[in-house]
């Protein structure tokens, strides 16, 4: 018996007075209410993310159940893996003036964060300054009441199977994530003394709801279920939030079986913009998780700031890695010997996993360990209980060049998978290899920046039809921001709690307090065009005038890595061109990508025919972005985009393009005159194979098309993927 989230849907002509109704009819489907430990079969009865519920079944009952009218789609729910001081600056926000200053801080919007809670008596969540009460549309509770929940924290609340627990944080994941969506500016803020400044969410003015989903678990990862998440979401829809943060997700499944693309669908019909994680399973492609049109998904990037720690080998060489812990190492220039448990070829060694060290003389050495496997911290421990003095930690091949600065118990440096490799070879061809660790504390300048974290996940999806994901990248590498309890080996009780983490988990709340901003000065804006505005402002170059790079290879992010580029809300205030999308377009997208009428009436909540709706393929989605399918047979393909002017009303925009290799791009009219906001163009798109080249069938090919005006610059990334078939 597991647990089944079913769609159903209602004969036409049938209307429910109440919620009880629909319950009611929704326990007609079940072959009785209570299974045999007395538990009630019904889990939770949706009214707004699905026409539908959750409930334990059986797969017999399931494929009873599909001969009932009314029904429409069931499928057994999966685990959603949950996936932050310098950063407001990084991305051009200032305290004193500016798009802050401009959008009141984010006042009045609400984000609604679905994650694993929150720690209410944090700083961070504390009013600040003339925070007014949230506003009259709210209609949501918190768990705890006044003076724990105020202006700032107006909601709190945790679903776990039928349960309503506390939605206190007992992981750190919600209230680092809420933190930095839209955390109070504290003062002082640091960890461990490193990063010193004052923290605050990119939305700090705005309203909090908390909706607890994720529950810790065994190992690194906490997760929530998908009946539980779309619990989550229905409460957040009906609370009336303006924005859904969700930092979690399952990579590589189909939409119709998505609880967040479903939940987010039902979210955009009320004028509710979705933001979401791209995943951690990065640089591996087509891993991807939150990869439906509709949903702002993003991947993560690095700033310039370094917690800086020194490896120095005994032959002098010296390597740069990360720690937040640095306890005084001033006088520590001495070197100690070095170990590698890993000569052992064993997983456990190689990785310095529990038990690993048992047989093995670290003590006063510093012990060469790999990542993955357990936390970086737990290695540590491990180490330290040993007897070793110090740990450097190596990333693998799959880690690139992203390093982590964690609060650590003992001396350790973090060092790139390149590092790595020069360190392993010092220590295999020297006698008596040793090395010292020194620290250099709070570094900024680090180049290039941003560049693309080697965990980020990368598209192309293998189910939205080819649309490119993510669709932008935002800082997610060492983020300060808040944490539930104190970290590092010198535990007080006294310091407020602050700490450093890495993952899209950390870049998507960055947007979803941007979207806030947005919002306040743009409230008539729908969804599609906030999310436009983000996109086609992006920048695709690095702080030294070069293209972004991806760290797991040092070379060029490709767009299936960064999407349309790293996000810039001031420019993203002011786009020029919006690329508008009704929700009834994504019915169209989707019978025009092979989904079922089933499907879809699951996903939309709502009966679809396909054959009745004039269907579109999914390059056809007046998306922000470009990407299509090219026969080399056909080899040609034309597509249409339009355009609303949301700037300066009188403006005539020249387009301008970078042709991917081997593809001839075409576009008519090469020039679109408005003269009043809110104006449409359309234009077409032709690409086609250029003879003479000779491109090979799942090659992918990339450029980018921008609308130009003496102000604007509205760019759109191209991705040409190559087919044997039309």
């Amino acid at each position: 018996m597991k647990t089944y989230i079913v769609h159903v849907q209602k004969p036409k002509g049938t209307k429910f007075l109440r919620f009880k109704n629909r319950i009611a009819w929704y326990k007609s489907f079940l072959p009785n209410t209570t299974i045999d430990s007395g538990e009630p079969r019904l889990i939770y009865a949706y009214r707004h993310v699905i026409s539908g519920f959750a409930a334990m079944l059986t797969p017999k009952e399931v494929e009873a159940m599909e001969t009932m009218e009314g029904f429409v789609l069931a499928y057994p729910e999966i685990e959603h893996v949950a996936q932050t001081t310098s950063s407001p600056d990084f991305l051009g926000l200032s305290r004193w003036d500016g798009l802050w200053v401009d959008t009141f801080f984010g006042h009045g919007q609400i984000i609604g964060v679905i994650d694993s809670g929150v720690k209410p008596t944090h700083p961070s969540f504390r009013e600040r300054g003339n925070m007014p009460p949230p506003p009259a549309k709210w209609r949501g509770s918190c768990y705890w009441g006044p003076p724990v929940c105020n202006k700032k924290l107006i909601g709190a609340m945790a679903f776990w199977h039928r349960w309503n627990p506390n939605p206190e944080d007992t992981y750190g994941h919600g209230t680092h994530t809420a933190s930095t969506a839209a955390g109070s500016f504290v003062d002082d803020a640091d960890v461990l003394g490193q990063a010193r400044g004052t923290a605050s969410g990119m939305a700090p003015g705005a309203h909090l709801a908390i909706y607890k989903v994720v529950f810790e678990g065994p190992g690194q990862n906490s997760t929530g279920t998908s009946s539980d998440v779309l619990r989550g979401i229905d409460q957040a829809i009906r609370d009336r939030v303006d924005i859904l943060s969700m930092s979690l997700g399952a990579t590589n499944i189909s939409l119709h079986q998505s609880s967040i693309a479903i939940a987010s669908y039902a979210a955009i019909t009320r004028g509710i913009l979705p933001c979401a994680s791209a995943g951690n399973d990065g640089p591996i492609k087509s891993l991807i998780g939150n990869d439906a049109p509709w949903i702002l998904t993003v991947g993560a990037s690095t700033m310039d700031r370094r917690i800086r720690a020194i490896v120095t080998t005994g032959d002098g060489a010296e390597f740069y890695g990360e720690s937040a812990y640095q306890p005084d190492t001033s006088n520590a220039t001495q070197q100690l010997p070095l170990v590698y448990p890993g000569v052992l070829k064993t997983k456990d060694t190689l990785l310095c996993l529990n038990g690993s060290l048992d047989n093995i003389d670290v003590k006063g050495k510093i012990v060469l360990c790999g990542r993955r496997g357990n936390e970086a911290v737990e290695k540590g421990m491990i180490v330290k209980a040993a007897g070793g003095v110090g740990m450097i930690l190596m990333n693998q091949n799959i880690d690139g060049n992203t390093t982590d600065a964690n609060a650590h118990v003992l001396p350790v440096a973090e060092v790139s998978n390149a590092d790595a490799l020069k360190i392993l070879k010092y220590f295999e061809t020297t006698q008596n290899a040793s090395a010292a660790i020194t620290f250099n504390g709070t570094q900024f300048g680090e180049r290039p920046t941003p560049a693309v974290a080697a965990f980020s996940s990368r598209g192309p999806s293998l189910h939205n039809g080819n649309i490119i994901k993510p669709d932008v990248i935002a800082p997610g590498v060492n983020i300060l921001a808040a944490w539930p309890f104190e970290v590092g080996p010198n535990k007080t009780g006294t310091r407020m709690t602050f700490r450093f983490a890495s993952g899209t988990s950390m870049a998507a709340p960055h947007v979803s307090g941007i979207v806030a901003l947005l919002r306040n000065n743009h409230p008539n804006w729908s969804v599609a065009a906030i999310k436009s505005a983000i996109m086609t402002t992006a920048y695709t170059q690095d702080r030294d005038g070069k293209p972004i790079t991806d760290q797991y290879d040092g070379n060029g992010a490709s767009v299936f890595a960064m999407g349309s580029g790293h996000v810039d809300p001031v420019a993203a205030n002011d786009p020029g061109l919006i690329y508008d999308i009704q929700p009834h377009d994504y019915i169209r997208y989707l019978c025009g990508s092979g989904f079922t009428d089933r499907q879809v009436t699951a996903i939309v909540r709502g009966v679809v025919n396909c054959s009745r709706v004039r269907a579109i393929s999914a390059e056809q989605l007046n998306y922000p972005s470009i990407a299509v399918y090219l026969s080399l047979s056909s080899a040609t393909k034309t597509i249409e985009r339009t355009v609303t002017i949301v700037g300066n009303a009188k403006t005539v925009y020249r387009v301008q393009f970078e042709e991917p290799e081997g593809v001839r791009v075409d576009v008519s009219p090469k020039t679109l005159q408005f003269s009043q906001v809110d104006e449409k163009k359309s234009y077409n798109v032709t690409l086609s194979v250029i003879g003479g080249t000779t491109p090979v069938a799942g090659q992918v090919s990339e450029g980018n098309l921008a609308w130009v005006s003496g102000k604007y610059y509205v760019r759109s990334p191209i991705a040409v993927r190559f087919t044997e078939t039309p």
